[in-house]
């Protein structure tokens, strides 16, 4: 079949997924190709499909499609041998796989904003272990997940955001990311990769916060930084945030110490309701280390962060049921999380019409072009369906 490139898609996965290292022992009963397994579960979960009872019964439904880039060689896989096979990928080279296929995707950051954020797996939890945690990097203009780093438990993120950082080309970039990363080497790591950072300040770092808090506070009320400042309107709401920078950290004994360090900004939100006194107004003020220093810039960063949640986390739990998904054995939570992190790109990127994700799953259920055009990239020339 003649295919016809469409400019700007992702490319096919399949290629990137093909040399997976597979954890079976080469048996006779070894019935089904490890590429044929991956990319089943793929297409199915494209398509709305979320348990493996329901990815069997879809491969059994598109089996002459499935047939036209997959060899089965002995037909749809069960479910369990789905499952078992899944949860049996070494989850360190899925996601370095993962993480190649979309730097093809996305090869040049510079100018990107990059949030990194933990999410826990809640149905991976059970009473002998916690719940799988997996620290994620997302392209915030692009909304495309261009990595992910499965942790032990929440306290490991901190060693997981710089192993995740090294397999970013970041040159350009601003990075983002809350409390836990403000570390001294992720910083750093940030730094020798050419980006700049901003990185949120809470109580992991007392003294410092106290310090910088104090500080903005003390030069806020002078009127002695630069600042810029916005209103929303939103259901009968108001929001005013305002965000306020300062260069002057001569005083900052610990300053040497953060690679890159330049500025610290807080964010003020006052969230006032409809016809709510403004002395009843609630009001938040939080702190960052960045190494820019402009204002708007700044503000802006701090804004799209968010992105994160909105734009993956959210998507993630309300369209793809991740956080009701009870994959537990082995490495099956963290390997389904990064399928879902695949399908929502390709649903993204591979569709540049304004259909909601729902939508277009629902598309991808019922039609073999649009499922095409989605997994591969491009569309075809003559009809499949």
């Amino acid at each position: 079949m003649t295919e016809v490139d469409t400019e700007g898609m992702l490319a096919n996965p399949q290629t990137y997924f093909a040399n997976l290292p597979d954890p079976r022992r080469q048996t006779r009963n070894k019935l089904h190709k490890l590429e044929d397994i991956v990319m089943i579960t793929l297409c199915a979960i494209l398509c709305g499909f979320e348990d493996w009872v329901s990815i069997e019964d879809f491969g059994h439904e598109n089996e002459q499609w499935l047939r036209s880039f997959l060899e089965l060689r002995n037909g749809i896989p069960s479910h369990d041998t789905l499952s078992d096979v899944m949860g049996r990928i070494d989850r360190a080279a899925f996601a370095r796989a993962f993480g190649e296929w979309m730097q093809q995707g996305l090869p040049a950051l510079a100018g990107q904003q990059i949030a990194l954020d933990g999410k826990s797996l809640r149905g991976s939890r059970d009473r002998q272990q916690p719940a799988v945690q997996l620290m994620s990097a997302f392209a915030t203009q692009a909304r495309l997940v261009l990595g992910v780093q499965a942790v032990a438990d929440k306290s490991n993120e901190i060693k997981a955001i710089p192993e995740l950082l090294v397999q970013l080309e970041l040159a350009g970039a601003v990075v983002t990311i809350d409390a836990m990363g403000a570390q001294k080497s992720v910083a750093q790591a940030i730094v020798d990769q050419k980006a700049d950072y901003m990185l949120a300040l809470k109580d992991n770092h007392p003294t410092l916060h106290e310090d910088i808090a104090t500080w903005l506070d003390h030069c806020d009320a002078r009127g002695e930084v630069r600042q810029v400042e916005s209103i929303d309107k939103d259901h009968g709401r108001l929001e005013r945030r305002r965000v306020v920078v300062s260069t002057e950290l001569d005083w900052l004994e610990a300053k040497p110490e953060w690679a890159g360090l330049k500025a610290v900004a807080m964010v003020e939100s006052r969230r006032e309701a409809a016809g709510q006194s403004p002395v009843a107004a609630s009001v938040q003020r939080r702190y960052y280390l960045c190494s820019m220093t402009e204002p708007a810039r700044i503000a802006q960063a701090i804004r799209e962060h968010w992105h994160i949640e909105n734009q993956q986390h959210w998507v993630l739990d309300v369209q793809f049921g991740e956080d009701r998904h009870r994959a537990r054995k082995d490495h099956s939570a963290a390997n389904l999380a990064l399928i879902r992190r695949a399908a929502l790109n390709l649903l993204r990127d591979n569709d540049n019409s304004t259909v909601s994700i729902r939508r277009r799953k629902m598309r991808c259920g019922t039609n073999h072009d649009y499922r095409h055009q989605i997994l591969f990239g491009t569309v075809p020339s003559e009809t499949t369906t």
